[in-house]
């Protein structure tokens, strides 16, 4: 769901400008949509990038990456997207992907988070990170046993979930909804291991001066770098709760 691109050229532009200029950096996407999957690779060729790797087509059943695997991963997937009229043809394409559960025809969100989890290098050759923006479905949605339940469960069992944000409402041009940030890696640090950190952002925005359909908040440098301090910190306070992955257990009994 790379959309027009614009995450992966901000992730590279932030990487050489505050982490290491020297680094190298090779972007991938795949994109369903034929007018955003245009200007992605448009804008690939306009930066001097390799352009075959923005590639068009359905992530689910037409995996352009099959067997690729990748450093970091970052994506903002369409919420409450139908993928019922393909199902057949997603599980067939399934390759392991999402063998440990489906999450409901309604929805397919949890589904890019298999995806991506699926192309994580192996822990002993660095690991992989991931981030993705959910809204509440993928956290809440699903009884004890049902797709969703399974594929948190694997996620959280595996000891892959290491933070999840909180993030304003408002934030976004087509939605006023909460949204949440998924941290997932398979490399986590010696600290971390056994824990989920919870990140209370939702009051960490401020009021922009017009307008954008429904995207009426923004998070400027000095909140990010606040929220970054947070999750680097790893220590209980006012906006972080740490709990065991144990803590997010749970048995129904009929």
């Amino acid at each position: 769901a790379c959309g027009t691109g614009g995450m992966l050229t901000i992730a590279k532009e932030h990487i050489l400008g505050n982490i290491n200029p020297n680094a190298e950096i090779i972007a991938f996407g795949q994109e369903i949509n034929p007018q955003s999957y245009a200007i992605a690779k448009s804008d690939a060729l306009i930066m001097d990038e390799e352009a075959d790797n923005i590639r068009f087509g359905n992530s689910f059943n037409e995996d352009k990456f099959v067997g690729k695997k990748f450093d970091y991963m970052l994506s903002n997937p369409p919420y409450g997207k139908s993928w019922k009229k393909i199902q057949k043809k997603v599980l067939a394409a399934s390759n392991g992907r999402f063998d440990v559960g489906q999450p409901r025809s309604s929805d397919g969100q949890l589904l890019f988070t298999l995806h991506m989890i699926s192309k994580m290098k192996p822990a002993e050759l660095g690991g992989s990170a991931i981030a993705i923006v959910h809204n509440g479905s993928p956290l809440f949605s699903g009884d004890a046993g049902s797709g969703e339940s399974e594929i948190r469960r694997y996620i959280i069992e595996n000891d892959w979930l290491e933070t999840i944000v909180a993030m304003p409402t408002d934030l976004f041009y087509n939605t006023g909804i909460a949204t949440y940030i998924w941290l997932i890696r398979n490399n986590k640090p010696p600290k971390r291991r056994g824990k989920i950190q919870l990140i209370n952002a939702v009051d960490f925005w401020k009021p922009m001066k017009r307008s954008l359909g429904n995207k009426r908040k923004r998070i400027d440098s000095e909140q990010i770098a606040e929220i970054v301090r947070i999750h680097k910190g790893f220590q209980e306070g006012p906006y972080s709760k740490i709990f065991e992955i144990e803590d997010f257990a749970f048995r129904k009994v009929y």
